[in-house]
């Protein structure tokens, strides 16, 4: 009897792909996109952002966005937020399932994402699970600089392992650990995942430069980890990160990978490339001069 193959949880991250555009891309064309990714079988979408306009005007219009989607009822739309008014509009705004708290490991970055120290981040967190709980919304902590951090602040695999403890005690069953600026080698992936208690319960929002997921990748899912995000195209990353060329994950080309390892149920892989070529139009829209 053949064994069965594992299921794989994918995050398609629009969101993360568009949110540093300089140039506002129409909502309609935006629900275009997210309608075709629903199209070919995707099922969790990192979408949206309710935070201030004022600091990612790109994601203004996440409301109107979310709300016109034809949601099947297995999707996941989670959009990230910053504090509890964050919370407030994601509970307003129809189709928004879960929401997204990025928590850094060190201060430099959680001032810089979020303007809060990471003492106020802490006690934000323990308030978001239970008002996430009552508007009954998923709530997912992105731990940020999950694996190192470019500010010289003190860091070692051991740093991360007690921040993924110490969300665990507060309540938080979904995190995600994040290498926001793309710097992490293989070895430091497996380094963390090998000090990080029940890793195969953890997601991994990594980003690597176009030639650089493979490796990542392997020992990521030798480690148990079996939740990875990314975006078609490799689009988007952490503006922070210092190389132009570090970008998502690019879906196209990971989950055919993945789909040799475990089950993508619903997924058309055969609709990749098409949607590749849309992401990198938005992308290039997005980014052309006013």
């Amino acid at each position: 009897m053949t064994a069965a193959r594992e299921l794989v949880h994918w995050v398609e991250c629009p969101r993360d792909a568009w949110q540093s555009l300089p140039r506002t891309i129409p909502a309609e064309m935006k629900r275009a996109y997210l309608q075709a990714l629903l199209d070919a079988g995707f099922r969790r979408l990192d979408l949206g952002s309710f935070v201030s306009p004022r600091a990612v005007p790109q994601m203004a219009d996440s409301d109107e966005v979310v709300s016109s989607l034809e949601r099947p009822g297995d999707a996941e739309f989670l959009c990230i937020i910053a504090n509890e008014r964050g919370l407030e509009r994601a509970r307003g705004t129809a189709n928004v399932t879960s929401v997204g708290y990025p928590l850094s490991v060190n201060e430099t970055f959680q001032r810089r994402n979020t303007g809060r120290d990471l003492e106020s981040s802490w006690r934000l967190v323990g308030e978001l699970v239970r008002a996430a709980e009552e508007a009954s919304l998923e709530l997912v902590v992105y731990l940020s600089m999950g694996f190192g951090n470019p500010y010289g602040e003190a860091w070692h695999p051991g740093v991360t392992a007690a921040a993924v403890t110490r969300l665990r005690d507060l309540g938080v069953t979904r995190i995600a650990l994040a290498d926001t600026v793309g710097k992490a080698s293989a070895d430091v992936v497996t380094s963390v995942l090998e000090t990080v208690p029940e890793p195969g319960s953890l997601g991994l929002h990594l980003h690597a430069r176009p030639d650089g997921w493979l490796p990542l990748m392997k020992g990521a899912w030798e480690a148990g980890v079996r939740w990875f995000e990314g975006a078609l195209s490799g689009a988007g990353g952490c503006p922070f990160a210092g190389d132009e060329l570090v970008g998502n994950l690019p879906s196209e080309r990971v989950l055919p990978w993945l789909a040799g390892k475990g089950e993508l149920p619903g997924l058309r892989l055969d609709a990749l490339p098409a949607l590749a070529e849309r992401a990198a139009e938005l992308t290039d829209y997005g980014s052309a001069a006013h």
